[in-house]
């Protein structure tokens, strides 16, 4: 069966299950199967993560010192066949998953399951570091090239070309996943994010009477303001000029965009902590402590060690994606003859993702007390189930207001460089901009990697043009509906991906113990 029939009948059948069942029907799998309490998802990847970890022999500890060495040029070789250098392939996936996650992701593990979350957090990110490792090495060892000369790799190619055509319909059910994910949660939501910040930025300044900001009711349900039509046209405009150009140009932005974004989060976060020097130690504490021993719950209420670790394991997951694929088609366009070289090289993005970034954030929203505007805290100190229940649906508990997502990380920012300047909370709100346009740009290319995959190379250029069309779609509308059926898309591109890494992990071995037993000398 040709790639393109492939991709119409699963195409096919995704809208058919989605006319029949819904949304809900997609957005199962992150749900609590009545057989298990923990998702299947969260099984599947952490309990890959640990397996391929043994199997390896923990390559996250023993290789780490060599993918730094080879992410700073130390091998680069001009003339290896591929597109970007290692640098450029590793910004181009941090920029897709660097993002919202880092900053509302962290706060809203914080928010449900205290902070103890952060601790499964690392965990995930420890374990997910294998997945990436496995993930990239594969795919760029599978990679194809086009016919314009360019690579073509990802989880799709290396399901095809390692395990056999007859896995083709697998491959494909992976594309097709990574295609309405890249216009959903990789594209529209993240034009949405930040249309929405700014027009809020700009209802606090002018109000929400103004021409730029009163909102137009088009038809029962919609109404847009012409900031957000006039925010959602210039985002589509300067994701066009980047993603049109094509890899090179992407791997170019993305090379100065990710470090510039990274810096002044970082940046922020650490004037916090410094500020807050003499918390931290019982910041830290409190992690440790409440990972593994959460205040008891009051009657009534759900909770213990089980909810933070579910909260940790799931923010963490969405936070890095490893195991997901998605950043396996970024690495797979490095230039290199080695696959076990640019996997070592994938291998520092959970660490950068999770360990660095998010570290701060939770750091930052726990030593600024910040953490104290939580449902969780809630549970740890309400007298009645009455209370909680009143603290929660009013928002408010002890003259507090219960914060979650970005707005409780903007609170803590806020708080927190209160020192130095009121507005802290506007280092936030400028890091979801080049966040959130960073991912849209990144995503955009492992959404035409797995178009061309199904359909041809004539098929990128229509997919380009209709993925700037829903980057202006986000930047005027509430999508929630599609923001859901992104996530389990997400989801859905997840297992094809485990699976060609589980069946290939004795291959994945005997190329790691091949590439290892040889002197690899730097390139002059």
């Amino acid at each position: 069966m040709q790639r393109s029939t492939t991709g119409f009948i699963i195409f096919g059948i995704i809208l058919l299950f989605l006319f029949v069942f819904g949304v809900s029907f997609f957005e199962g799998i992150w749900s609590f199967p009545s057989f298990s309490p923990i998702p299947l998802m969260v099984i599947a990847l952490l309990g890959t993560g640990i397996f391929v970890s043994f199997w390896l022999g923990f390559p996250q500890i023993k290789y780490l010192k060599h993918g730094l060495e080879v992410t700073a040029g130390k091998y680069d070789n001009p003339d290896d066949e591929g597109d970007l250098n290692h640098f450029r392939a590793l910004t181009t996936a941090l920029s897709a998953t660097v993002g919202i996650g880092n900053i509302a992701g962290v706060a809203t593990a914080l928010y449900y399951g205290g902070p103890g979350a952060l601790f499964w957090m690392w965990v995930t990110a420890f374990f997910g570091t294998t997945l990436k490792y496995a993930e990239c090495s594969l795919s760029l060892k599978y990679r194809e090239i086009n016919q314009d000369g360019f690579t073509a790799g990802g989880p799709m190619y290396t399901i095809e070309n390692g395990l056999g055509v007859s896995w083709r319909w697998l491959a494909g059910a992976f594309a097709a996943f990574a295609i309405i994910c890249s216009f959903a949660t990789g594209n529209a939501i993240q034009s949405f994010t930040v249309s929405d910040q700014l027009y809020s930025e700009i209802s606090q300044l002018v109000g929400p009477e103004h021409f730029l900001t009163f909102k137009h009711e088009l038809w029962t349900g919609f109404s847009v303001s012409i900031n957000q039509i006039v925010t959602g046209l210039i985002l589509a405009g300067l994701v066009s000029l980047v993603i049109l150009g094509g890899i090179q140009r992407i791997g170019l932005v993305t090379g100065y965009l990710a470090p510039i974004m990274a810096v002044i989060y970082v940046t922020g976060a650490v004037l916090v902590l410094l500020y807050n020097f003499d918390k931290i130690t019982y910041s830290i504490g409190l992690i440790f402590t409440m990972a593994f021993n959460p205040p008891a719950t009051i009657a009534g209420t759900g909770g213990g060690i089980l909810m933070t670790m579910l909260w940790g394991i799931k923010r963490g997951l969405y936070s890095n994606e490893a195991g997901q694929g998605s950043a396996a088609i970024a690495h797979s366009t490095a230039k290199t003859k080695f696959p076990i070289r640019e996997g070592s090289v994938a291998m520092l993005g959970p660490f950068i993702d999770t360990i660095l970034i998010c570290t701060l954030t939770g750091l930052v929203i726990i030593s600024t007390g910040a953490w104290q505007h939580t449902e969780f805290y809630v549970k740890m100190t309400a007298q009645s189930v009455e209370e909680l229940n009143q603290a929660v649906e009013l928002g408010i508990y002890n003259g507090k207001e219960l914060l979650n997502s970005s707005r409780l990380t903007s609170f803590a920012f806020k708080q927190g460089l209160s020192w130095i300047f009121g507005f802290g909370d506007k280092i936030v709100t400028l890091s979801v901009l080049l966040f959130a346009l960073s991912t849209a740009i990144s995503w955009s290319f492992y959404g035409d990697r797995s178009a061309e995959y199904l359909f041809g190379n004539r098929a990128v250029t229509p997919y380009r043009w209709i993925y700037v069309l829903f980057v202006f779609l986000g930047g005027i509308a509430s999508l929630e509906a599609v923001w859901a059926f992104g996530d389990a898309a997400l989801g859905f591109m997840t297992f094809p991906n485990l699976i060609s890494i589980i069946l290939l992990s004795v291959s994945l071995k005997k190329m790691t113990k091949e590439y290892f037993a040889v002197e690899h000398k730097p390139y002059k």
